[in-house]
């Protein structure tokens, strides 16, 4: 992009912070029911009439990059590997010019890996929480660990490596597990992160008593694994990085509860009903599709989508007493 070229308007906050990383979800439909998002029999659907089309979901995408600075867009759901306009959508979004990536439970992958390859998919994130087929089960109420696994060696055949993982440790259920599924994934050359299990479940039932903490996912690896701090630097990125036992291996802890790294987020989300929220968190959304439904030019879009970030709060307050979950669920939301 030339100077002439550069947005005349970024989506900045009242804190200086600017977002440049669009989160993006495709559905909110997903075909696993982990413990930790929502009940076990599931949720009732956003009605399709609400859903951005595709091409309005690349409309706003573009607006995003050319008028507003976005960067990176990384598409999330639900599970977006559902949306069959994905490849699609991806390949219109890497013609841009941007960053692309997916956050995916891998179903799907073993039929999808090369035609995304193929579209310009940048990126992966895959979520597993265990590698034992049995906790797998209990933990997403799918028997499905076998078709995760194949989904991830047929994006690796695809060379949409290297493959990030992210775990959630639930306790008594696959806290006991940390060093097994990070061997695991050095053995095959994944990237693993552990993430605090954060209040964004459909029923409510999080409990800071319950989540096991960074610290203690850092006990649980140290038990099996020498970690050191990693000398790259982490910027905006959410995880602590570690070496493990002298590197090249490193492992990464999102301790987005207990170490809220808020200060220096760089993020904007877009709803599959295409809502604005400038927080993963954030009590209230910016309609933008009722707006370019009923007829608002790009530049009207832009300055909704500026006006929604000035919002923004300084962080997500979950320390704080007065503290709301949000009404929207994780798989509402995106990642």
């Amino acid at each position: 992009m030339t100077a002439s070229q550069q947005p005349r308007l970024q989506l900045s906050d009242r804190f200086g912070r600017v977002a440049t990383d669009l989160r993006v979800s495709l559905t909110d439909r997903c075909n696993l029911r982990c413990s930790y998002c929502m009940p076990a029999e599931g949720l009732d659907w956003m009605p399709t009439e609400q859903t951005l089309t595709d091409d309005e979901v690349v409309r706003l995408i573009t607006v995003g990059v050319e008028r507003l600075g976005i960067t990176e867009v990384r598409f999330t759901g639900g599970e977006p590997l559902l949306r069959r306009g994905l490849v699609d959508i991806v390949g219109r979004t890497h013609a841009l010019g941007v960053e692309t990536a997916l956050t995916t439970n891998a179903l799907g992958l073993v039929r999808t890996a090369e035609a995304l390859a193929r579209s310009g998919l940048d990126r992966l994130n895959v979520s597993i929480d265990s590698i034992r087929p049995d906790t797998f089960a209990t933990i997403t109420r799918r028997d499905r660990l076998a078709d995760v696994v194949a989904g991830l060696e047929a994006a690796a055949a695809a060379g949409l490596g290297p493959l990030k993982l992210n775990a959630v440790l639930l306790r008594g259920v696959n806290d006991d597990q940390a060093g097994e599924l990070l061997a695991w994934a050095i053995e095959r050359g994944y990237h693993l992160r552990f993430i605090e299990q954060m209040p964004l479940d459909a029923q409510h039932d999080w409990s800071r008593a319950e989540m096991v903490t960074a610290d203690e996912i850092h006990e649980r690896l140290s038990a099996d694994f020498a970690l050191t701090p990693s000398g790259t630097p982490r910027g905006s990125a959410p995880a602590e990085l570690f070496d493990v036992d002298g590197g090249p291996a490193t492992v990464g802890i999102i301790a987005s509860v207990t170490r809220p790294f808020c200060g220096d987020c760089d993020r904007v989300r877009l709803t599959a009903d295409g809502q604005v929220r400038n927080c993963l968190f954030a009590r209230e959304e910016s309609d933008l599709r009722s707006a370019m439904r009923a007829g608002a030019s790009d530049d009207e879009l832009a300055e909704r989508w500026v006006i929604a970030m000035r919002g923004k709060r300084a962080g997500h307050g979950i320390d704080d007493e007065s503290f709301l979950q949000p009404d929207r669920p994780m798989s509402a939301i995106g990642g």
